[in-house]
């Protein structure tokens, strides 16, 4: 057996965050990763290779492009899945080798395999070739991500019916495809294939999409996609979907069916937890898979910590690097520097979406008094440089002290504004 100070289990932006930070506190750490490589999902299935896909889709598309020389600009007339996915192969296994690198020059021991508890401090870590270890520390921190729900009633194939996993894999740009779910990756998704000039159909079973988010700002996002085309079905639960000979049928409750090449299944994300044995830490999961935590990301066992995708939303990398680097502090006694438990939130759609604060209508329930500041992207000088149609931002100021309530943005760059 051996023995560390502070034991991380999966090597995503939370887990690296955790671990780096325990690192720099003096603290010896062994990070645990299942997989080959390092990176987790966010390196390998989501957030790294989604958001090289879209910028690979911006490029060759011409998109960016089109507000000066029309909607038929085109860099490549006819994009294939091979052109997509060059970029994505490079852009993920130049990530993985950034986060080895980092991990090892802060003398972090790095394990390969499936970690489950034996008690509450003290994991064996299965590896490959029948290999065994156990390892035990004071502090643990879980941070095994999260996996595409599959529903039993979703017929999937890996070919025609998709997870956002599978969607990675195509050999093939169909030339229409039903999307269902709105969520963040749904909506990244619709507008990335819409970019493409595929038939997007977008399927969400509740009234409004990103009921979170500000309704002015959304009502401007699904203007743009349905001026560009997207063919938008809210309020719609799927009944069936039925792969036929040459197209697969998605049948909603209305009576619509939606023919499409291929169907791509969004609808929710599971905590990846099924492998650690959490009862034998004194550890319970929610209905999603997913551990609860206190606001210094403590579970009901409180030496064992858990970030990112495993405690639910918002489900964000940026998000995750904070929450690991905080738990990390605070399992250590270290200084966190920031108490704020706000996080500002990005979504890669085409056009970008982002906000942080409250949102106008939660100003109006709380009665709290504000003003609204806009402005357009088009009016803006950059924004005629750039030959955008589309962008606002919308800042919401208190009128009792002036203070700034709520920033939030859809347009180009938006996650970075």
């Amino acid at each position: 057996m051996q023995h560390f100070d502070f034991i991380v289990i999966g090597s995503g932006p939370g887990g690296q965050r955790a671990a780096v930070q325990a690192a720099k506190s003096g603290k010896k750490v062994c990070l645990v990763e299942r997989n080959a490589e390092l990176g987790g999902v966010t390196t390998h299935t989501g957030t790294i290779p989604s958001k090289t896909l879209r910028e690979s889709i911006l490029y060759l598309s011409g998109w960016r492009q089109r507000g000066f020389y029309g909607d038929q600009y085109r860099l490549k007339r006819n994009v294939i899945a091979k052109d997509l996915m060059y970029r994505l192969t490079l852009a993920t296994t130049q990530q993985a080798a950034v986060i080895a690198d980092q991990l090892h020059r802060n003398e972090i021991t790095i394990l390969h395999g499936t970690a489950s508890f034996i008690d509450s401090n003290t994991m064996l870590v299965e590896g490959p070739n029948d290999y065994t270890l156990q390892i035990r520390a004071k502090k643990i921190l879980l941070a095994t991500g999260s996996s595409p729900r599959r529903p039993k009633n979703v017929p999937f194939d890996n070919e025609r019916v998709l997870d956002s996993d599978d969607i990675l894999k195509i050999t093939e740009i169909p030339g229409s495809i039903a999307i269902i779910g709105a969520g963040f990756i749904g909506l990244e998704y619709a507008s990335m294939f819409m970019t493409l000039d595929i038939d997007v159909t977008l399927v969400h079973e509740k009234d409004d999409i990103l009921a979170f988010a500000d309704r002015e700002i959304i009502s401007e996002f699904i203007k743009s996609q349905i001026n560009n085309g997207m063919t938008l079905c809210t309020g719609e639960p799927v009944l069936a979907i039925e792969p036929a000979d040459d197209k697969v049928i998605t049948r909603l409750q209305s009576g619509k069916l939606i023919a499409s090449d291929i169907v791509l299944f969004t609808s929710g994300r599971l905590g990846c937890s099924s492998s650690l044995k959490l009862e034998k830490a004194g550890l319970t999961v929610n209905n999603r898979k997913n551990l609860d935590v206190d606001e210094f990301y403590r579970t009901q066992v409180p030496h064992i910590y858990a970030v990112g995708d495993l405690i639910g939303l918002p489900s964000l990398a940026s998000t995750a690097m904070e929450q690991g680097r905080k738990a990390a502090c605070h399992a250590f006694g270290e200084n966190t520097r920031n108490g704020s438990q706000l996080y500002p939130l990005g979504i890669y759609t085409i056009p970008e979406i982002s906000m942080i604060g409250k949102t106008e209508e939660q100003l109006i329930d709380e009665r709290i008094p504000y003003e609204i500041g806009v402005s357009r992207f088009q009016e803006t000088a950059k924004g005629q440089i750039l030959g955008l149609q589309d962008g606002l931002l919308k800042i919401l100021v208190s009128l009792d002290d002036r203070r700034i309530l709520g920033v939030h943005i859809v347009g180009e760059n938006a996650t970075e504004l």
